[in-house]
């Protein structure tokens, strides 16, 4: 199975706005789903189940108002489960979405199967993160509609398999919805995509330079001042292979190339220590990811504005 068709007429873009920790929130992801592209955003960005609540609310009533308003149905929103064993979260999380009746969920950190039969029972689309072969076959075995390739470049958690190599791969044995996430830089890169053989592409680091964006003014204007050597594989500060900004490791007093790797994974302590009001936070609060797209940042849009821009240049690469 393809992209639906009811779902693809209300694409601008075939792209995601991909779900970042701390930086997605509802005014970005409202503002990507009014121009045309799905917009996501992590459930662990919300400190409580009831805040989700809140915010899927939100943006559920936004995306009515944008029917009534414009008449025609806006992208959908697409919130991100962190299915990792490590997060409590995970079954609150999932009957707040459920009870919103969302069209589209990612499944990141973990394998989707305990999630899969509810989302599936409600008509949901669930789309599974993937770093490698073995990963997406899983996926596939478990009964996803959808993978996200999560390759080499991708902001925060990433793959370390090249894109070309890793679409061929998977579209070897599987026909349903492919995203690109990693490196998509404007929209030459989304077609080049489609041509590899995915349905969507993911774009995050550009979506953090935005107005909407939930991150720090001083993390916008470092990633526009910063350039694909700049970016630094590690699992210092996530136990995952994650993308980060090597001025702001050492902005935080750190030497980026001394760093002790961390443990198991811990999604709660993840959370946790995102909340402003703690003393740990920094690794997410001071020390920030990107992906090899970072090159192709050079100012701080609107979320409109970066769409119709990359809009642009998809519909002039197709031509």
């Amino acid at each position: 199975m393809s992209l639906p068709a009811s779902l693809k007429s209300r694409l601008r873009l075939p792209l995601i706005a991909a779900p970042m920790f701390l930086v997605s929130g509802p005014a970005l992801v409202k503002a990507a789903c009014r121009s045309g592209i799905i917009g996501s955003f992590p459930t662990a960005n919300c400190r409580t189940v009831e805040e989700l609540d809140r915010w899927l609310g939100d943006m559920t009533d936004d995306q009515k108002r944008t029917a009534d308003e414009t008449g025609k149905s806006p992208a959908p929103l697409c919130p991100n489960l962190i299915v990792h064993r490590s997060n409590p979260r995970v079954p609150d999380d999932l009957a707040a979405v459920l009870r919103h009746k969302v069209e589209l969920v990612i499944t990141s950190v973990g394998s989707p199967e305990p999630v899969l039969k509810p989302l599936k029972d409600a008509s949901c689309l669930v789309l599974a993160d993937v770093a490698s072969v073995r990963h997406a076959e899983k996926a596939v075995a478990a009964g996803v509609d959808g993978l996200v390739l999560l390759t080499a470049g991708a902001g925060g958690q990433t793959g370390w398999v090249n894109p070309f190599a890793f679409v061929r791969a998977v579209r070897a044995f599987w026909d349903g919805i492919v995203v690109m996430a990693g490196g998509m830089s404007d929209g030459r890169a989304i077609a080049a995509a489609e041509t590899l053989g995915c349905d969507l592409a993911y774009m995050g680091t550009k979506f953090i330079a935005t107005r909407e964006s939930l991150a720090k003014d001083a993390y916008k204007e470092l990633l526009v001042k910063t350039r694909l050597d700049d970016v630094l594989l590690t699992r210092a500060f996530t136990g995952l292979e994650t993308n980060m900004l090597r001025p702001s490791i050492a902005a935080a007093g750190l030497d980026p190339d001394n760093l002790p790797l961390r443990g198991a994974i811990d999604i709660a302590k993840d959370i946790n220590a995102a909340e402003r009001d703690k003393p740990n936070a920094r690794r997410w609060k001071d020390i920030w990811s990107a992906g090899h797209s970072v090159s192709g940042v050079a100012d701080v849009p609107s979320v409109a504005e970066l769409v119709e821009r990359t809009a642009a240049e998809y519909d002039a690469a197709r031509r």
